[in-house]
């Protein structure tokens, strides 16, 4: 403690007491925030114009009206408008079948169809190269060699069966049919092997024939593989080209015809309504304006001195002026990470959404902000009036037994009113004085007091 004067009586401090304000330190809660105006603007907002020439034919909502994404809100009379816009739909059918029939050719039944094709292609294939190769083909001296050695032993045997028959007088008799049969059957087999002999032996090829199968067999081979590749193309499906140029003739068809009504883009609340049906209207007449009044937000400048101090999720306070004795809560949801320079200063955006609006705030309207980016719980807190700077120092100033003191202190966390009291000789209970006298010194000269 310094002391500075000590009274020489009572009465004196009595007097000078009278003149002094008092207030107690106390333990309490302290809550730091940065201030700030801005001014309240809806999550989504949109101004909807005509894209196109024509007659108001349907205005399909008004003022206040909920709409959902996509919703028509207004359209023009089809002969009023632009041959490009009315020709659209007949491109859109075109563009829409000619997608279809693109899709269409890769579903499953041409897939099937396209593989019995290969396969009948194929059987074709096969039946042509056997062909040729049994025109083509002769035996060997030692296949002919083989052939005759059977057919020697085929006669043999037919000419025993032959003299067995003969042998037999009663031809009606049983043992003459099964001799009779025998015989029959070393014939079929005799007549079996010579012509394998005679093939063998003595074939002889007819170029024309032959000319005539080779043909038809490459003819054969080019159907196969033109099947192959019709089934290859099938399995994998449509052009990606092909596809891509179909639906773009699709969406240009379509855009054309979205030039005949207004849609709304998003889910929200009409504010604006200026078509009436029967209205002329010119490329660019405004017509909507849609806003999503789901969630409303401030957007406010934060000096750098205090930008480090806000984060996203921080609570807010805020008044506004046309809304009197009530005050509404929101959070920190955005903070640029870029500050703009204006003015000599920098700013940086904060973006702050309101977590109870109701139906008295509304977009457009000033709001005061406070962010409180510190809240703290059973500190110390001393009266901003009550310091001052002495010396580069923080001080209060205290009335102890009759005499005025000064205590140096050390401050953390600041609001509007008190701050926190981070070290120094003050306890809970000390009557710090807020308008110290500036004459009452015992030093050369008084202190320069200084504002926080």
């Amino acid at each position: 403690f310094f002391a500075f004067r000590t009274f020489a009586n009572g009465s004196a401090a009595a007097r000078m007491a009278e003149g002094l304000q008092f207030e107690e330190i106390e333990v309490g809660s302290l809550e730091a925030s940065v201030g700030a105006t801005g001014t309240v603007r809806a999550n989504q907002s949109v101004l909807l114009s005509w894209q196109t020439t024509g007659t108001v034919d349907e205005v399909l909502v008004e003022i206040g009206d909920q709409i959902q994404a996509g919703e028509i809100m207004a359209t023009l009379r089809q002969n009023s408008l632009p041959q490009a816009v009315i020709l659209a739909q007949a491109d859109l059918v075109a563009a829409q079948n000619a997608l279809e029939d693109l899709l269409e050719g890769y579903e499953d039944l041409a897939v099937a169809q396209a593989e019995q094709a290969v396969a009948s292609a194929q059987q074709r294939y096969e039946d042509a190269l056997e062909y040729v190769e049994d025109i083509n083909w002769t035996g060997n001296p030692d296949e002919i060699d083989e052939a005759y050695q059977e057919l020697q032993l085929a006669y043999d045997e037919l000419k025993k069966a032959e003299s067995k028959k003969n042998s037999i007088g009663n031809q009606n008799s049983i043992a003459y049919r099964r001799a009779n049969f025998e015989y029959l059957q070393a014939y079929d087999d005799y007549a079996t092997k010579l012509g394998n002999y005679n093939y063998l032996a003595g074939k002889t090829v007819d170029e024309t024939e032959r000319s005539i199968a080779e043909a038809d067999l490459a003819v054969a081979q080019q159907q196969l593989a033109q099947a192959e590749k019709d089934l290859a193309s099938l399995q994998s499906g449509p052009d990606s080209d092909d596809v891509a140029a179909a639906e773009a003739r699709i969406a240009a068809a379509e855009a054309s015809l979205t030039l005949a009504r207004i849609e709304s883009p998003f889910a929200g609340t009409v504010t604006q309504a200026d078509s009436k049906p029967g209205d002329n209207v010119q490329v660019g007449t405004p017509v909507f304006r849609v806003d999503d009044l789901s969630s409303l937000l401030v957007d406010v400048d934060i000096s750098e001195v205090d930008i480090n101090r806000v984060k996203v999720g921080q609570p807010v306070h805020l008044t506004f002026d046309a809304i009197l004795a009530q005050e509404y809560e929101g959070e920190v949801v955005e903070v640029s990470p870029v500050g703009i320079l204006a003015a000599g200063l920098v700013n940086f955006k904060v973006t702050i959404r309101l977590v109870d609006p109701d139906e008295n705030v509304r977009p457009g309207m000033t709001a005061a902000v406070n962010v409180v980016v510190s809240q703290l719980e059973e500190v110390l807190l001393v009266p901003n009036r009550a310091v001052r700077v002495v010396d580069g120092e923080r001080v209060v100033y205290v009335l102890n037994n009759g005499e005025l003191e000064m205590v140096t202190i050390q401050l953390g966390a600041s609001a509007d009113l008190y701050s926190e009291i981070a070290g120094g000789d003050l306890k809970a209970g000390d009557q710090v004085v807020l308008n110290p006298p500036t004459d009452m010194f015992s030093m050369d000269g008084p202190p320069s007091f200084g504002g926080r």
